[in-house]
């Protein structure tokens, strides 16, 4: 590593609120109380380091509020992806210009790049760097999870005077009109009945797939809080605590279902009606609340079939970027 690599890094600015480092996660550890975290719309920070060259789990920034201003100390490449934030550069030679969202941007030493707010709130861009985010890694993971306050940078969520290093970039990789377009969520997420669901009277049966379920103002990372008619269990049940994972659809006793979420704990009690597939997670960070969602009832066949669709379009996306251009499928694997 040069000396000019080894000082390369990123000044924050202004940090917004919940601006955090995110990888692809903790995995394999959730026996050990640790939840996974990482980004929430994996898809999209994929999407941004393949556009740098960088391996598709380096870490990057998922932004949830703005605004944001971040300063770059050497010649950088970046890219965003997920919610326009409808981010703008300022060169030191005074340039002021916008960014689009989904293609490859070079950035001079002294640079600052300022994003305003989410075209959409309460949905998350991403914004990585070639070389990634060089935070330490944390178990296995460069994600910042913050209930427990650890990984990321300072297990916290960012903050005005924070400097994030930046690794060596060995990509070969330039920036040129290669992009990937930007993905809205349907707002219907595909599931599978959950280990619960037979405990659940037929009424919420009928409820839960074809009544819209509105966001929470109270969702976050850890969960999506729905409301609507609340689901009746066919009699009082006192379960013991079992694992959970990040698309489970917990129903509490007030009837009220919650999404969990990459930050949610990894044991509950409450029952399971359902659970999100998971090529459909990534929606979870794009459902802004007050809005409205469905959930639709899948085999386990068709769950399969829509991830290895989805991991099938991300090598494509690999591919096209490095030799090819043209046209790009769904990434959600419908």
């Amino acid at each position: 590593m040069s000396q000019t690599d080894a000082m390369a890094s990123i000044d924050v600015l202004r940090a917004g609120t919940l601006c955090s480092v995110q990888d692809l996660g903790r995995h394999g550890r959730r026996h050990l109380g640790i939840s996974q975290c990482g980004a929430m719309d994996m898809l999209a920070l994929q999407q941004a380091n393949l556009l740098l060259g960088n391996p598709p789990g380096a870490a990057g920034l998922e932004l949830s509020l703005g605004p944001v201003q971040l300063r770059f100390t050497q010649a950088a490449r970046i890219a965003l992806t997920g919610v326009d934030f409808g981010a703008r550069l300022q060169t030191p030679e005074g340039g002021d210009v916008p960014v689009l969202s989904g293609h490859a941007l070079a950035l001079p030493a002294g640079a600052v790049l300022s994003l305003a707010r989410p075209a959409i709130p309460g949905a998350r861009g991403y914004l990585t760097v070639a070389g990634g985010i060089d935070v330490p890694l944390a178990l296995g993971s460069r994600s910042t999870d913050l209930k427990a306050g650890f990984g990321g940078h300072a297990g916290r969520a960012l903050q005005a005077g924070d400097k994030l290093p930046v690794g060596t970039t060995v990509s070969t990789l330039v920036t040129g009109k290669r992009g990937v377009r930007g993905f809205a969520p349907t707002h219907v997420l595909r599931a599978l009945p959950g280990p619960d669901y037979e405990r659940f009277t037929q009424s919420a049966h009928t409820g839960f797939w074809l009544q819209p379920w509105r966001i929470n103002t109270q969702s976050n990372r850890m969960g999506l809080r729905l409301n609507g008619a609340p689901l009746a269990l066919r009699s009082a049940v006192n379960l013991l605590s079992a694992g959970v994972l990040p698309g489970d659809v917990q129903v509490p006793p007030d009837g009220l279902p919650i999404v969990l979420g990459v930050d949610c704990q990894t044991t509950g009690g409450y029952p399971r009606i359902a659970s999100v597939i998971q090529a459909d997670l990534w929606q979870l960070a794009h459902l802004s609340p007050l809005t409205s969602v469905y959930f639709q009832p899948v085999t386990h066949a068709v769950a399969q079939q829509a991830l290895e669709r989805q991991t099938r379009y991300l090598a494509r996306l690999t591919t096209r970027l490095l030799v090819e251009a043209g046209a790009e499928g769904r990434p959600d694997g419908r």
